[in-house]
């Protein structure tokens, strides 16, 4: 099955291909976007073990294609791994009319992003997502960004890819660990825009049936982000909205050295944030419950009832959504549907109690 979405914002234009078995037609659709011959590809240790063969295999004919690799996990989203990425770009003597891919998980794929958006100020970059959290969310919408000791995702742009290519195929491959990191990321989009994604997703009681279903899920959380980013780009108004449970799912990323995964780190803040809503008033009676049980329903564990409230509200506070002594938290009225609530820094207390 075939499937594709085109987002069109101001002069980003570009398709998103999702096909199992992708991966044997890649140099005929990165043809389609790219005339030269000279690709740097992004990737990390543990993807380039798994793939970089059949990678090579259908680039290598076509295409002149360098290697860049980083170490895997979160930590190699920094300033001094990026330093090391615009090296080896100026070694391999990548050019503007060049074209770098990303090819791994939401850190490979942010950093990359990055490095191509400044690198000579600016090489057309293509995403090829290989994780679930990758493939569902952080591949599509421009976002861009390093981590800083201050915080997550402080220093970055808005950077949209020529295409982007996935292949749920590379999916069967990941640890259940990586699975659930994804699992958070796409239970945030049913909460926010669709109750009958989150009813479906409450149905689904197998890792094969998950798989059985895995291209049609896809599909559906691009095409919920396609529309927000296409009406709030730079993600000053309803994109917003993609950040349910990421104020307090960034903290508690800092705060645990990121030994959580993001989808994990997610789904405990939106547990916490609606626990919170709730308990005000802003929130049905019984959300938080079901919340809780798609949870579950996908074995992700938030038991993070022992962190230090003052250290999570310091990271939150040092967030880049923290405006004027403002932070914008995004809350559910009930599942499918949300709504973005400004509250003084002073106040945010209320709505981060474990």
């Amino acid at each position: 099955m075939k499937l594709d979405i085109n987002i069109e914002k101001n002069a980003a234009k570009y398709e998103v291909i999702i096909k199992n078995g992708l991966i044997q037609n890649l140099s005929e659709e990165i043809k389609n976007v790219y005339s030269g011959k000279k690709i740097a590809v992004l990737t990390d240790e543990n993807i380039f073990e798994l793939y970089c063969s059949k990678l090579e295999s259908s680039l290598n004919e076509q295409f002149d294609v360098s290697f860049i690799i980083i170490k895997t996990g979160e930590n190699s989203k920094t300033l001094s791994v990026l330093e090391f990425v615009y090296a080896k770009l100026s070694e391999y003597n990548i050019q503007r009319s060049d074209l770098i891919i990303a090819f791994g998980g939401g850190v490979v794929g942010d950093l990359t992003g990055f490095a191509a958006s400044t690198y000579l100020r600016g090489i057309d970059y293509i995403q090829v997502p290989t994780s679930l959290i990758a493939q569902t969310d952080s591949c599509i919408g421009g976002k861009t960004a390093v981590n800083l000791a201050e915080g997550k995702n402080l220093a970055g742009s808005f950077y949209h890819p020529k295409a982007v290519l996935i292949d749920t195929d590379f999916l069967l491959t990941l640890s259940d660990k990586y699975i659930k990191d994804g699992m958070g990321e796409i239970i945030k989009y049913a909460c926010i825009k669709d109750l009958s994604l989150f009813q479906f997703l409450m149905n689904i009681k197998s890792k094969h049936e998950l798989f059985e279903n895995i291209e049609k899920i896809v599909h559906t959380c691009l095409s919920i982000k396609k529309q927000l980013i296409e009406f709030d780009e730079k993600d000053k108004g309803i994109r917003m909205l993609l950040n349910f449970g990421h104020t307090i799912g960034h903290a508690i990323e800092k705060y645990y050295s990121f030994q959580i995964t993001h989808g994990e780190a997610v789904a405990a803040g939106m547990l916490i944030i609606t626990k919170n809503s709730e308990r005000i008033g802003y929130t049905e009676i019984g959300t938080y419950e079901k919340l809780k049980a798609i949870s579950d329903n996908f074995n992700i564990q938030c038991n993070l009832d022992n962190y230090n409230k003052k250290e999570i509200k310091k990271y939150i506070l040092s967030d880049k959504k923290n405006l004027n002594n403002n932070i914008n938290l995004i809350l559910l009225k009930k599942i499918g549907e949300s709504f973005i609530h400004n509250v003084p820094v002073n106040a945010v207390d209320e709505f981060i109690t474990p």
